[in-house]
């Protein structure tokens, strides 16, 4: 549980004070569209209310927030003097989902690294405006803050490198950007705020993704190497929005990675755990009772929609499959959209796959008991899961 100190020391965030401390920062006012402001009043009351934020949880959670508008203000800034931004052609020829800690890191990542494909890049989603004055192509200053955040956090909590791979340059999860506008599963995953994680359930949140396709555009306008290429987009964390991301970006592929949610749960409320004690004060079993429940929502959620979207969007990826013939499971989505199987790209995919092996990282230790989980519980709940995808 939080201390009384540690809940009297963490000040409240305050949305106007936020929205001055970007324009200070960007030296700018006009923030576009400001929709967003809901998504923010919801987010803000509900970490105030019950987020248990440390003093450095108030801080980085202060940073994530206003670094994000500090981006916001820098974009609609660029467009208003190069409106060509607008007409740059992004073509997302896949969405990967499932549940988290099925393997779909490392598939995206090699997904992306295909001659014709690109992805989100991790520092470009911690900012993905250019710092001033920095030269186009040349994002060094970003890449440096990404760095620093990924050495502080493996300061506070050094397990996260055997959890998730932390690269400024690798691609990685679009829900960063659209955390930044308070529309994303990001939001529960790095603060405790369950009231929230429910009043998004029902929010329309096709303006975050709409803002989406603007900053890909965005992104291939800085960097013209990309003009042509297809982009590989990837959350778990799409799982109970699955509808939004597909109505989004109609032509894209929907990838879903599959394993035992008897490994996957585990897995990932470990993983929440690391994250949040970067910034509150939760136990472990508190982590396991928010989080097994709400993995079974997101589940439940993601079941409806396949069904309204159609098996057509759909390809289904086995995390066994993966670890037995990464480059055959690539391929089989690669052919899908219209990247040609070749000796070429076998060679790019052989040498990506040498340099990321899991046995390169430190092994990732987890159990049900630390966070109060029970087997049975798990297979009762994704029975119907399992079923399909797993046995």
């Amino acid at each position: 549980m939080a201390s009384q100190t540690d809940q009297i020391a963490s000040p409240s965030l305050d949305r106007d004070t936020l929205l001055d401390l970007a324009r200070d920062r960007a030296q700018l006012t006009d923030f576009g569209d400001i929709w967003f402001l809901e998504p923010m009043d919801q987010f803000i009351a509900a970490s105030n209310r019950e987020g248990r934020l440390t003093p450095a949880g108030h801080a980085s959670t202060t940073e994530v927030i206003v670094k994000g508008l500090v981006s916001r203000l820098r974009m609609v800034e660029d467009i208003k003097r190069h409106p060509e931004i607008l007409d740059e052609k992004v073509e997302v020829a896949g969405i990967i989902l499932g549940l988290p800690r099925t393997g779909s890191t490392i598939f995206q990542r090699l997904l992306a690294s295909a001659p014709g494909m690109t992805g989100l890049r991790w520092y470009e989603a911690q900012n993905f405006a250019p710092f001033p004055g920095e030269e186009r192509g040349n994002p060094s200053e970003r890449r440096a803050y990404a760095q620093a955040m990924i050495d502080g956090w493996l300061q506070l909590a050094p397990e996260l490198a055997s959890i998730h791979p932390l690269e400024p340059d690798a691609p990685d999860e679009e829900i960063l950007v659209l955390g930044q506008m308070f529309v994303s599963t990001m939001i529960e995953g790095m603060n405790f705020v369950p009231s929230f994680a429910r009043w998004l359930n029902d929010y329309d949140q096709s303006k975050g993704h709409e803002d989406l396709r603007t900053i890909l555009q965005y992104l291939q306008w800085q960097d013209p190497t990309r003009r042509g290429a297809k982009w590989i987009l990837k959350s778990p964390s799409n799982l109970p929005y699955t509808e939004v991301a597909a109505k989004a970006f109609p032509d894209a592929l929907l990838i879903m990675t599959h394993r035992d949610p008897l490994q996957t749960v585990p897995s990932y409320v470990s993983m929440q755990a690391a994250l949040y004690k970067l910034s509150a004060t939760l136990t472990d079993r508190e982590v396991g009772e928010f989080w097994f429940p709400r993995l079974v929502e997101w589940m439940r959620l993601f079941e409806g929609a396949r069904e309204r979207i159609g098996e057509h969007r759909f390809i289904d990826i086995d995390y066994r499959e993966v670890g037995k013939d990464p480059m055959t499971q690539a391929e089989r989505v690669l052919s899908r959209v219209g990247i040609p199987v070749d000796e070429r790209l076998e060679a790019v995919l052989g040498e990506f796959l040498a340099g990321n092996k899991r046995e390169q990282r430190p092994m990732h230790d987890y159990s049900l008991e630390r966070f109060g989980l029970d087997e049975e519980a798990i297979k009762r709940e994704f029975a119907a899961y399992r079923e399909r995808y797993i046995l």
